[in-house]
């Protein structure tokens, strides 16, 4: 049009041009008589020609609130369906629906097995690149080409290029989804207006969450595991970090809290080590030590103590079973007494506040608070219930977690026993049984140089178990002619 090819437009009635009353507006008022086309809608017997049409912008505010109208039933509908536990979305990668009932997902097992092996690389310690390339290498079609390999239409482009070619954010968007777990989350984005159809992530507290509606294809440990992989801070590595270690996300400093950065020896790539990330230097950091650690170091002190556990378990199995029970009971007692009290202060706050509100609601219908004021105070009330009811919302998912964790003096042991069944130490293994390894700085010097190292395991945490023949101390050489004593308790 704007190259003058066009002389007129004709359309049935004015809808057909559009719902937007102010850009109908701007085409039949400006663009068209600035380019010379004649427009003529039909049945509303509009014709530029005949000169302006006094009824055309009411047709064009009329149609605007129908098209307004239709968005608020559809929407309206769309969260009725959304809050009933009905999937709003199209399954996502390794489920179809159900040729029964559409509203219902079902395992495809094809894909399905590809979401398997994609969490189980993930929980080995191979990040979403390699896991790409894997995948890539073995040719196996991405999502899109899938859906289209099986004559399913999930829009996007028709052909592609590489229908192999896996990308890191697809991994890291199947290593995301909640949905595997045998979940529907409705809601985790909107739209502001039917004028404007870009989706905008919602916040967590506004999602609608239905657990088990489904058939689980990664069991929720396993989830909330590469969550705990996939979900750490992101900073910026060193230079020299080109490997990476199986002890990567596990080690921290026991003094500022932060995560010990995996280095490799610049003048002898042979030499690995770890550092606080939070070092005090002239820029940055505020440790004032740099906790240095071989990787080597740490591999040598794990295994001795898992060595200890599993020898322990073989020989003593009662006594190892009732630590890890009273363990858990001290832990689990104390801990829901916390949250069940911070629980108890959010209810009360959150009846209060509607109180308040509706207090305030009150007054100021009756002209006791002014608008302004009124319009403030409901703001800032507002703004708190959504705290509260995230708050309460978290407590409750740690009471669930609480109970689901009696259940974690098995899953270590289970754990423990894998590991002599094996005898060797994989990064899955790894993840598996350690949650976190705390590591202190070096004291003295010489022969009476040591380091503390506290191992955190998963499922139980820090554990002191007597019994057996324990070495409480590891000697590993640090470097040429210089060793330490790594206390372990």
């Amino acid at each position: 049009m704007e190259m003058g090819y066009v002389s007129a437009i004709i359309v049935k009635d004015m809808s057909r041009l559009g719902r937007d009353y102010l850009q109908v507006g701007y085409y039949t008022d400006t663009f068209f008589p600035d380019h010379n086309i004649r427009f003529i809608a039909i049945n509303d017997c509009v014709d530029s020609d005949d000169g302006e049409n006094e009824l055309a912008p009411f047709r064009n505010v009329m149609n605007e609130m129908y098209a307004r109208d239709i968005s608020r039933k559809v929407r309206s509908s769309h969260r009725l369906r959304g809050n009933a536990g009905e999937p709003l979305s199209q399954p996502p990668y390794g489920y179809m629906k159900s040729p029964e009932n559409k509203k219902q997902w079902i395992i495809d097992p094809e894909a399905a097995q590809i979401v398997k092996e994609v969490f189980a690389m993930c929980i080995e310690g191979k990040g979403n690149e390699t896991i790409a390339r894997i995948l890539q290498e073995r040719q196996v079609l991405v999502p899109m080409a899938y859906w289209q390999s099986k004559g399913l239409d999930r829009g996007g482009k028709k052909t592609q290029a590489n229908p192999y070619k896996w990308c890191k954010t697809t991994i890291a968007k199947i290593l995301a989804q909640q949905e595997y777990c045998g979940d529907i989350i409705n809601f985790k984005t909107y739209s502001k207006s039917f004028k404007n159809k870009a989706r905008i992530s919602n916040s967590k507290e506004n999602w609608a969450l239905f657990k088990d509606r489904h058939e689980p294809i990664i069991d929720r440990e396993t989830f909330e595991q590469v969550q705990k992989l996939t979900g750490k801070t992101k900073r910026r590595a060193p230079k020299n970090s080109n490997k990476k270690s199986m002890f990567c996300d596990l080690v921290y400093c026991a003094d500022c809290g932060s995560k010990l950065w995996y280095h490799t020896n610049t003048k002898n790539d042979s030499i690995q080590y770890f550092s606080c990330s939070n070092y005090k230097t002239d820029t940055r950091g505020t440790c004032e030590t740099r906790h240095y650690v071989r990787e080597d170091a740490i591999a040598q002190v794990v295994m001795m103590e898992l060595q200890y556990m599993a020898t322990l378990l073989d020989e003593h199995e009662d006594e190892f079973a009732e630590a890890l029970e009273k363990k858990a009971n001290a832990d689990s007692i104390k801990e829901k007494q916390l949250i069940e009290a911070e629980l108890q202060k959010a209810i009360v706050r959150n009846e209060r506040v509607a109180s308040l509100y509706e207090k305030l609601y009150e007054d100021n219908a009756e002209g006791k608070v002014t608008d302004e004021w009124f319009m403030q105070l409901s703001h800032k009330y507002e703004v708190e219930r959504m705290e509260l009811k995230a708050k309460i919302a978290e407590y409750k998912e740690l009471l669930r977690r609480l109970v689901e964790n009696n259940r974690n003096k098995e899953s270590f042991i289970s754990a423990v026993r894998k590991f002599m069944e094996m005898k060797v130490l994989t990064p899955a293994l790894l993840h598996e049984l350690i949650d976190r390894i705390e590591v202190y700085e070096t004291e003295g010097t010489g022969k009476n140089r040591t380091q503390r190292i506290m191992i955190y395991y998963r499922f139980v945490g820090y554990i002191e178990i007597s019994g057996g023949d324990r070495k409480r101390n590891h000697t590993a050489e640090t470097r040429k002619g210089v060793a330490v004593q790594y206390l372990t308790a």
